[in-house]
């Protein structure tokens, strides 16, 4: 175990480091720099101090040496400074991570309590009118846009009936109204995720318990819930544990949309932000921190294969 993770380390770190590359690479490449929006701010600006500014933040030399100054001083802790924000950028995003792993760890949590039960649920009984329903809600579910589902969230709870707010975060306020402010954007993301797990567990449980030794089980004279939650669950977990893995890196990076249309302080609208106005030291962290928990989530789902199926082994 401790040489596997010592691999999946070194290949988290080269995953990384190439991802940092690539970002770096593709905002260099963007038209415009911070010196150009100075030049739009400041019309008395001449092309000499526009030069001389270039030359004074490393601008005018070739984007890999750009690239190697940047990793060098990101190695030693020092990750540049925000522009928009006047602050350095580790200070920028960690409230903002905060708030991310806040939304998304409660809309996790739910989606999963919700859709796996109901997978289940599903399975138990296929093609009956329950597995028919389940369906029906999970198909309602993944068919439905995140942006378009936030907006009938906040015209019906927010405009008409007036009992939620619309955006923000409700920072400096109390705790009732902070989860206040979590509803909406916990119910948006919950709802879009739940029906993708419900149809993923639905599909294993079914291929499980059509495996011979749930048969024997059921001949031994194992009870329903023995054979559902014992013997047939936690075989059905392994494929699902891949696609839940999956699929928290997509909620990190899918909250953009989320959080931008409820205002609301997190990785997704600071990475907005950033991108929008040219604070690529920003982007280029916050985008660096997706990627990380990317690897993360399946760095887990690799470490939890073995607690499901005791014959999978990593020595």
């Amino acid at each position: 175990m401790t040489r596997f993770l010592a691999i999946r380390i070194v290949q988290s770190a080269v995953v990384l480091g190439l991802m940092s590359f690539v970002i770096y690479g593709l905002m260099g490449l963007m038209p415009g720099d911070p010196i150009d929006l100075m030049i739009s701010a400041d019309p008395r600006m001449t092309s000499a101090d526009a030069a001389r500014l270039r030359a004074l933040y490393g601008l005018d030399r070739p984007i890999v040496e750009r690239y190697a100054n940047w990793l060098g001083a990101a190695l030693t802790g020092d990750l540049g400074f925000s522009r928009l924000y006047a602050k350095p950028v580790l200070e920028v995003i960690a409230p903002a991570l905060g708030n991310t792993l806040t939304l998304l760890g409660l809309s996790f949590v739910l989606s999963l309590a919700i859709g796996l039960p109901m997978g289940i649920v599903a399975a138990l009984r296929p093609y009956s009118r329950v597995d028919y329903a389940v369906n029906l809600m999970a198909f309602a579910g993944i068919s439905i846009p995140a942006f378009w589902l936030a907006l009938l969230l906040i015209i019906a709870f927010a405009v008409n009936l007036g009992v939620l707010p619309a955006g923000g975060s409700g920072a400096g306020a109390g705790f009732l109204e902070q989860a206040r402010h979590l509803v909406l954007p916990v119910a948006t993301i919950t709802i879009a995720s739940v029906g993708g797990h419900t149809r993923y567990m639905r599909a294993a449980m079914i291929e499980t318990l059509r495996q011979d030794y749930i048969r024997t089980a059921r001949a031994k004279g194992a009870s329903r819930a023995r054979v559902v939650l014992v013997h047939a669950l936690r075989n059905a977990m392994i494929p699902v544990v891949t696609i839940i893995a999956l699929d928290f890196g997509t909620l990190f990076s899918g909250a953009l949309i989320t959080e931008t249309i409820f205002a609301y302080p997190g990785m997704g609208k600071l990475i907005f932000d950033s991108i929008m106005g040219n604070d690529f030291n920003v982007a280029l962290v916050a985008l660096l921190f997706a990627t990380l928990v990317t690897i993360s989530a399946n760095l887990l789902a690799d470490l939890a294969y073995a607690w499901l199926d005791p014959r999978i082994s990593y020595r």
